[in-house]
């Protein structure tokens, strides 16, 4: 498995503090003092892509909305059929939080 090369000490602490992440306020406080700019508008673009091949848009589709390029979306394609299908846990997680928020302020 491939994240094995990745563990360590210093992995371990940042995705500690990345996890001690209160609400989204301190994520983009956090993450602003981390990265670029690009560098999380290039996370975040990978996200997306993931969730528009999940929907089954095509890579045209991908391309011209969120401006990846093939070789971004073919990744991001492989991660979700050969990974370890965290980008189907974390985006299923959203869409549930988010589910459970609109019928919270229905109620």
């Amino acid at each position: 498995m491939q994240i094995d090369k990745l563990r360590g000490q210093e992995l371990d602490q940042l995705f500690k503090a990345i996890l001690s992440l209160r609400d989204v306020e301190e994520c983009y406080e956090f993450f602003d003092d981390l990265c670029t700019i690009n560098e999380i508008q290039s996370l975040a673009q990978r996200l997306d892509v993931a969730r528009m091949l999940q929907y089954g848009h095509t890579y045209h589709k991908i391309e011209t909305e969120t401006g990846a390029s093939t070789a971004t979306i073919s990744r991001v394609k492989r991660c979700l059929n050969f990974g370890n299908d965290s980008y189907q846990m974390t985006l299923d997680r959203v869409r549930e939080n988010e589910n459970t928020k609109q019928e919270d302020e229905e109620e």
